[in-house]
């Protein structure tokens, strides 16, 4: 038999139960949030169609979905002119499925498919794995699971506000204080583009200036320069990208470039709706300190279905990138043959939020603990003794376990303690004769003689 040496796809990673105790006490977070702001669960499968998702991320995302070849013999079929043709003309005949590149597009191929039995405006979250074909390095993997909130079929801006809400709310939930969520418009992209005379790139401009916190002006300046904007294109907008301040401070500034663009004026004025609306919800509370609110005009998110207002949101102490994502998508659906239904969703990576938790220790020091109590074994007539007060904690909701094996009591301390494993109850002959059971708290290593009801009492507590 041949031995294969066990490894890992780079990118992914295994969980064990200590990982996915945290990683849960991060998903029932979210999950409580979602569903405290009325979002309801759905799940789609991993494998689309190929046709389903393509034409939906932009060119770059595109080419990082991962595709999957079809079944049998897929190059039966396929002759040399195929090949010669590259492989945009090669790939759709022999891959017809691929994983999801993310939640947002399953979600409205859902929508479009359902709509006649669906009430709108539709809610829902979606917690599931998606695949990205990226380079793996710190805080970003090939495998890794997004966490959706969408509301579609509205087009009022107090989704918007319930999603700066909603992030608020599940960060400082989860110990996080020092964070940012950067806010932008397509339309004021798109009125920034009319500035530079440009109009007819906005995708380009898109894709250039999102790049811009990772390769700096000049390179992003270069890039435009390779996309087809002059010089004096360039010079006009530059100042712009700088732009520093409150969100009045530069929307002075931009309501005086986009006298001539209406798509940038729209943009400006759904944003200072979004921001009215949050003052009125909590009129005390400051845009930038308090929600935490930085307009960004150099936020652009790459994926081409935004149409309105987009968000991303960073961790001030860390250096991992963007923790939540979204915007809205007024045409999303309409690719699936349902035209104006109006959309709009943010995610959360648990990943990446698990590594920021961890790295600035915010995990709690419950979240390790599975087992709330554990029961010694010493021979078989405890085991006996003890399996019926074992149902009787656990019908108390009451986490509890017996150790499997007759063991040495250092032993079972032993075990107990790598699994942090609060506390344990001890049976013995005096235990069973006066049905009074050694009840020790791991922690301290007191312990007392108590009966099973003042123990669950204790517990419950």
């Amino acid at each position: 038999m041949q031995v294969t040496q066990p490894s890992l796809v780079r990118g992914t990673r295994d969980f064990s139960p200590e990982i996915m105790v945290k990683r849960n006490y991060i998903l029932q977070t979210i999950r409580k949030v979602f569903e405290k702001f009325g979002f309801l669960p759905l799940e789609t499968p991993s494998i689309e169609k190929l046709e389903v998702l393509t034409g939906k991320y932009g060119e770059e995302g595109d080419q990082l979905i991962f595709k999957i070849l079809n079944s049998g013999n897929y190059l039966d079929k396929i002759s040399n002119q195929d090949f010669e043709e590259g492989s945009k003309k090669l790939t759709p005949k022999i891959s017809e499925k691929a994983l999801r590149y993310d939640l947002t597009v399953p979600f409205a191929r859902f929508v479009a498919m359902n709509r006649g039995t669906l009430t709108f405006p539709f809610k829902r979250y979606q917690i599931q794995p998606v695949w990205r074909g990226d380079t793996p390095q710190r805080g970003r993997y090939r495998e890794f699971y997004q966490c959706d909130a969408d509301v579609v079929g509205t087009k009022s801006l107090l989704c918007e506000v319930d999603i700066i809400l909603m992030i608020n709310e599940v960060l400082k939930n989860l110990g996080v204080s020092d964070f940012t969520i950067k806010i932008n418009h397509r339309q004021i992209l798109t009125g920034l583009a009319d500035v530079a005379g440009a109009g007819n790139k906005v995708a380009d401009l898109c894709v250039a200036i999102d790049k811009l916190d990772k390769i700096g002006i000049e390179k992003v300046e270069l890039e435009l320069k390779e996309r087809g904007f002059e010089a004096d294109s360039l010079a006009k907008i530059q100042p712009l990208l700088a732009l520093k301040g409150s969100w009045n401070d530069k929307k002075q500034i931009l309501e005086t470039q986009f006298n001539s663009s209406e798509a940038g004026k729209k943009g400006i004025e759904d944003l200072n709706k979004i921001f009215e609306l949050l003052s009125i919800s909590q009129p005390n509370l400051n845009l930038e300190k308090d929600w935490h609110l930085d307009f960004d005009l150099t936020l652009a998110r790459g994926l081409s279905y935004y149409t309105g207002a987009i968000f991303e949101v960073k961790i001030n102490q860390v250096s991992i990138g963007s923790v939540s994502g979204g915007g809205r998508y007024d045409n999303l659906t309409a690719s699936f043959g349902v035209p104006d239904l109006a959309g709009v969703g943010f995610s959360f990576g648990i990943d990446r939020l698990f590594d920021v938790l961890e790295e600035l220790k915010l995990f709690p020091e419950n979240t390790q603990t599975s087992t709330q109590v554990m029961f010694t074994n010493f021979d078989e007539i405890a085991e006996k003794y003890a399996l019926p007060l074992v149902k009787k904690l656990r019908d108390e909701n009451i986490k509890t376990e017996i150790y499997p094996d007759s063991a040495k009591l250092k032993k079972q301390f032993g075990y107990a303690d790598v699994r942090k494993i609060p506390y344990v109850i001890v049976i013995g002959s005096d235990e069973m004769q006066n049905n009074l059971l050694t009840f020790r708290n791991m922690q301290n290593g007191e312990q007392q003689k108590m009966s099973i009801d003042e123990i669950i009492e204790v517990l419950k507590k």
